[in-house]
């Protein structure tokens, strides 16, 4: 068999996999649906007021992606490594013609495509909700895929670090916790420290965020009367650019720190 047709079949494993597991299928799909509709219905955003959500909806668009893009791979990648450890399935793997970064690839495939996909419905519920003014930039593909890519790469190592599924759920809501609120997303960077700021460089969720952001949002640079971008500017694609250097290196580390027998 061809490394094409390893990609494939492993993929199509992989989509079946997921099907299979109705808790995955809600979380993906429905949860994502259910904190926009929560926040961006029942809570909605006030202007003028003080504190959180005192932006335009526009504002948000990126945080409600980011549920996705972040928790999804990194839960889901690492609890498939470590079920394949428990089950003792990398040593069944290393039998076969299949390279561990072919795998970690076909899981990727499969994520960038469920996520493209739940990420489309969740666009579509905040435009209904919320009415957010926002443009449908042809950027957001490249930087869900890349944002995928990178948290499925972290999620193999986490898979490969950790010592079973409970493990790998704890640890990846410890980091995308917060990640979520603290990478420019829902929490404004003036509601924030000073001495914070430059930890928020360190966050390779800001990356996606600002580059959402100025590729869907009419005038980034006026909301809350500050530059949200430092590094990177807030120029889509320097940002793209970095967030699909990050993914990269994450892939190949992921793709190393799988087992080859458990």
């Amino acid at each position: 068999m061809s490394r094409l047709g390893r990609v494939r079949a492993s993929s199509r494993a992989a989509a079946l996999s997921f099907l299979r597991r109705r808790t995955a299928v809600f979380f993906t799909f429905l949860f994502p649906l259910l904190i926009v509709f929560i926040f961006g219905a029942l809570v909605e955003t006030q202007p003028t007021g003080g504190g959180l959500f005192t932006e335009p909806p526009g504002y948000y668009v990126p945080g409600y992606l980011a549920v996705v893009v972040l928790f999804t791979p990194l839960s889901r990648v690492g609890s498939e490594v470590a079920r394949h450890r428990e089950g003792n399935r990398f040593e069944k793997l290393a039998t076969t013609p299949l390279r561990r970064w072919e795998w970690l690839l076909a899981q990727t495939v499969v994520n960038v495509a469920v996520i493209g996909l739940a990420a489309l419905l969740l666009l579509g519920l905040l435009l209904a909700v919320t009415g957010a003014d926002i443009v449908l930039s042809p950027l957001l593909v490249p930087f869900v895929a890349a944002g995928v890519a990178l948290f499925c790469g972290i999620g193999a190592l986490l898979g490969a670090i950790t010592e079973s599924q409970d493990g790998v759920i704890a640890a990846s809501n410890a980091i995308a916790l917060p990640l979520l609120f603290l990478s420019e997303t829902f929490v404004p960077p003036s509601l924030l420290p000073e001495w914070f700021h430059p930890l928020l460089e360190l966050s390779p969720l800001t990356y996606f965020s600002r580059g959402v952001r100025a590729a869907t949002f009419d005038n980034p640079a006026l909301v809350d009367g500050v530059v949200l971008a430092s590094y990177g500017g807030e120029d889509p694609l320097v940002n793209l650019a970095i967030l699909t250097g990050l993914a990269l290196i994450a892939l190949g580390i992921g793709a190393l720190a799988l087992p080859r027998t458990d």
